[in-house]
């Protein structure tokens, strides 16, 4: 009777489980929402300016700032992250007079890879 050798049934099986398994992906975040949203219009100053991204995002060094179209800074200088949604991060307006405005935003994803971005959105009341 021949032997049966248990390896050569292992291995392939073995083989399989690797190659189908899930293996966790790390990418960088994307913002998927804002608020105001990209160039959008609105007919009273926001006061505060969200940003959601696909993922979470790490706490330490993110940046948002609210620049009006002479290139000043006018946000609070107050940028923080939500406590229940690790990808949310925002930061408080004074009352914007009529204008465009640029959100520039700068986080770190999961990965350590930095994010940066910018949009416009319109206080046309």
């Amino acid at each position: 009777m021949p032997k049966l050798d248990i390896t050569k049934i292992i291995k392939p099986c073995l083989l399989a489980i690797a190659l189908f398994s899930p293996v966790p992906a790390f990418a960088h975040a994307i913002l998927v929402k804002s608020q105001p949203a990209k160039d959008e219009t609105v007919t009273e100053s926001p006061k505060q300016i969200d940003l959601w991204f696909n993922d979470a995002v790490r706490s330490e060094y993110k940046a948002l700032a609210v620049i009006d179209s002479t290139g000043k800074r006018v946000d609070n200088h107050d940028v923080g992250q939500s406590l229940t949604n690790g990808a949310n991060i925002y930061a408080t307006v004074p009352t914007l007079a009529p204008g465009t405005y640029t959100i520039r935003y700068r986080v770190v994803s999961e990965d350590t890879h930095i994010v940066t971005g910018k949009f416009e959105f319109t206080v046309k009341p």
